[in-house]
């Protein structure tokens, strides 16, 4: 009797957890199909002016549509280069050894300890200055990779990879050089393809943290044609009167692409995130 009251109040306590974690979510749809003024009055019933906020967001002179294009070039371009250098990063922490391996790990997890608010600073002047040297103007201010490159290595993703690799078969990697496969070979043919539920993690990880970066982008980006989505839908909600729906329907829009990743990859990231924290 203990054990089914006991069961009994652990599926209503997570039915309450999952009605509080969906209501957001429930509640950002329905708003985007009304109008402002019944989302100030706080109804919950789905409304017919889902079309008319969509006209009001592409006819608006914010540049949603080039906000979406640049969001998704940015993402995506930021986890395919992370994925391969960050991946590499840590696969080299493990595979290959040297006297101060562990020294410099160490530094690159210090280095989380910083918020990346007192960077801002020192980032700004540096990307500044790539403007007026040749090769490096394709990532000073105002371009998207500008943004791309911050992204493309960042401590949490070495370590993340470094944990997996731990778990990795050095056999496999001694065997390949017996063969007489080369480093890069070895990597790209033997490691990333066995260890494709901790990449299914990362990259969930790093599009959604790309896709919902804000400060960074509103100190690089200043061309309004160059901003991404965060920027745009800030930009709305700072307006003197601002359009509840149209900015519900910018917000519905913009969990698409982020929602559908982790849809069809949830299965690997938990695998993933797994795997990393057993290593």
């Amino acid at each position: 009797m203990i054990k089914k009251v006991s069961l009994a109040f652990q599926y209503v306590f997570l039915a309450f957890l999952s009605v509080i974690s969906v209501f957001p979510v429930f509640w950002m749809v329905i708003a985007a199909t009304n109008k402002s003024v019944d989302i100030t009055r706080g109804t919950l019933k789905p409304g017919t002016y889902f079309l008319e906020n969509m006209n009001s967001l592409l006819a608006s002179d914010l540049q949603y549509t080039s906000a979406y294009k640049n969001s998704i070039i940015i993402a995506i371009v930021t986890t395919v280069l992370a994925m391969i250098i960050s991946s590499a990063a840590g696969y080299a922490f493990v595979i290959y050894r040297s006297r101060n391996r562990d020294r410099i790990f160490s530094l690159i997890l210090l280095s989380m300890m910083v918020p990346f608010s007192a960077l801002l600073v020192p980032l700004f002047r540096l990307f500044s200055k790539f403007s007026k040297l040749g090769p490096l103007k394709v990532i000073a201010l105002n371009t998207p990779m500008a943004i791309v490159i911050i992204g493309v290595a960042t401590a949490f993703l070495i370590f993340f990879f470094r944990q997996n690799t731990q778990n990795f078969p050095k056999e496999l990697v001694e065997a390949a050089r017996m063969d007489g496969l080369g480093e890069t070979a070895i990597f790209f043919r033997i490691f990333v393809p066995t260890n494709k539920s901790c990449y299914a993690a990362a990259i969930v990880v790093t599009f959604m943290t790309s896709w919902n970066s804000y400060l960074w982008p509103l100190i690089a980006l200043q061309s309004p044609d160059k901003r991404t989505l965060p920027l745009v839908i800030s930009a709305m909600g700072s307006s003197y009167t601002p359009d509840y729906g149209m900015i519900m329907a910018a917000v519905t829009l913009a969990t698409i692409p982020t929602a559908l990743i982790f849809f069809f990859m949830q299965k690997q990231f938990v695998a993933g995130m797994t795997g990393s924290v057993k290593g």
